[in-house]
This record gives structure tokens, sequence and C-alpha cells, in this order.
């Protein structure tokens, strides 16, 4: 019997091509290679084998009951090898099943899911979605794959971790119709006399808009801090707390991040102050880049959440 490591995928390509042209001058020529050559690899088949395969019946050659026997199986080989080494080349969305998981801030995931969820029902039938809350590190996540994207404000990612950014957005001030802040134009004086409503997951009280309002020598009063934007604004549009809310610079198309607050029926009002612009950015783990079912994931994200004119 010939030992496994003395055989290679060559033979099996050959094999099949002469089995398939029961020539070796044509299955020489189908491998582009020369007819010596091939009947050297003949020779090798028929020791490996222990058959002769092929054999002479007047001027053409004929297969032996063995060779007959490993026709189909020879050629299912060399399909496979051809498929093991072929690059994947994307995938067909509509034939796909996959769950995909994203890790998300509470107000990112509601612009992402209903935008994701109807791309799907068009395109990737068989594709679900399950969106998880923010952790304080998606690194290890994305890294043991229990996670597929991270799609938020991306701070603390591993040096392996791929980072591509989506929207850039301001913050602007979320209030309930017919806020005293509603009356006129906002300034800085107005904005720091009326309560607050901070997010953070940490549970802080203070932020960038406390550092802008510093430098005109202001302070605000922060009465709450919660962990999500929508609450937050669910809390703003029954009370009148000032929440902020992310959403398009000016001039750019509407973000649907900022959706959920024109759902709740607020204003959002522009901050007359220097506030640092929020980035949001998707993140996944390398091993991902070149799957062909991960691919369309990650552009289903960026048309949903990177608009266009006319979207």
């Amino acid at each position: 019997m010939t030992p496994v490591n003395s055989l290679d995928a060559n033979l099996a390509v050959a094999l099949d091509a002469l089995l398939s042209e029961q020539s070796v001058t044509r299955a020489a020529a189908r491998l582009r290679t020369s007819p010596a050559a091939m009947s050297r690899t003949l020779a090798r088949l028929r020791r490996v084998l222990q058959d002769p395969l092929l054999v002479r019946a007047g001027q053409a050659m004929v297969p032996t009951p063995r060779a007959e026997a490993l026709r189909e199986e020879a050629a299912a080989v060399v399909r496979r090898v051809e498929a093991l080494l072929t690059p994947s080349g994307g995938v067909d969305p509509a034939r796909l099943r996959r769950t995909f998981t994203v890790q998300t801030a509470d107000v990112v995931g509601a612009a992402l899911a209903p935008g994701l969820l109807d791309l799907a029902r068009r395109q990737a039938p068989g594709v679900s979605l399950r969106v998880l809350a923010e952790e304080w590190e998606a690194g290890p996540a994305l890294r043991e794959g229990r996670v597929d994207l991270e799609v938020g404000s991306i701070d603390h990612v591993d040096p392996e971790t791929r980072v591509e950014d989506l929207v850039t957005l301001r913050m602007a001030a979320a209030v309930r119709v017919g806020h005293p802040l509603t009356e006129g134009p906002l300034t800085p004086a107005g904005l720091a006399a009326a309560d607050h409503v901070t997010v953070s997951r940490r549970g802080r009280f203070t932020g960038p808009l406390d550092a802008a309002l510093a430098e005109h020598g202001l302070t605000r009063r922060v009465v709450a801090a919660l962990p999500g934007h929508l609450a937050a604004m669910a809390l703003a549009a029954t009370s009148d707390l000032v929440c902020l809310v992310p959403t398009a610079l000016p001039d750019n198309p509407p973000s649907p991040v900022s959706a959920a607050a024109h759902t709740l029926g607020l204003r959002l009002l522009h901050i007359p102050l220097p506030l640092p612009p929020l980035t949001i950015a998707m993140a996944w783990h390398p091993r991902h880049t070149t799957d062909g079912a991960h691919h369309w994931l990650r552009t289903a994200v960026r048309h949903v959440l990177r608009p266009t004119p006319g979207h």
C-alpha cells in the first residue's frame, strides 16, 4: 500500500483527465503538459493503484473495470479540490442562512435594525439579526466570535481589529414640543439654565457640553444619568429635561440615528457651542474580512447608516 504522504492532488487531477479522455495525448493537452510527462504520471498511477487503468484496444485505449469504478469518484475529488482552492468570490445573499450578532448602543440599534431587516427581507430572507447591548470592551467578543460586528463610537479596539468609519454626527439638544427653549434662538445661557439628563453607561453626570459651557463661565444642572439614549429621549419627551442626541452635520442627509428622536416628537435644536463631533464606525475581526456573508452584512450596514442624498 502506498503511504499517503507520497501522494499529491496532482495525481487525482491526472487520473480524472486520463479516465475522461481515455488518451494520454488528449489528457496531456487538457492539463497543458507533454505526452511523455503524462505517460510517466500514468505509470505512477498504475503503481499506486496496482491496476493498468487504461489498456490498448487497437488504436484506442479502454479503461479497466477498476478504472470504470474510479471514474466518477475521481471527478468528484477534483471538483472538491477545485472548490477548496478557489477564492470564494462572494456569496448569493438569497442563499444565506445566517444569524448575525451586532453589538451597538440602543439608539444606533434602533436606527440599524429596521434598515437591516428590510434589506434582509429583500435580498437575504434567510438572515436573522441579534442585537446586543454595548459592553465595556467589544474586542474579546469580536476575537472570540461571540459578536460579528460592533457598530458605534469605537474607541477601545485591539490592534488586529478592522475599523471603518461610517458617518460623522454632531450633538443636538432634544426637547419636547412646546419646551421653553423652543421659543427663540438657543443660547449657551439658556441651555445652561435648563435641567438636563445625560447618557452614560458609567453613570457620569458630566461630558463635553460641561467643558464648553465652562468656557463661557456657565454650568448646567444634571438631574439624571441614564445608560441609553432611548430612555433619556423618552424622559425628555415627557418633561422639561434636555437630552443630547446625535444628528447629521449641517448640509448632510438626515441621519437615521436621530430618527428615534423624531418618532418621540422631540425637537432637535442646534447647540451654539463647539462640541466635538461623534463618529459612528463599525469594527470586526480580520478573520471575517474576506467572508462573503460578512461582506454582505458590512455592505448592508453602510447602506443603512451612511445615507446618500435622495435616500
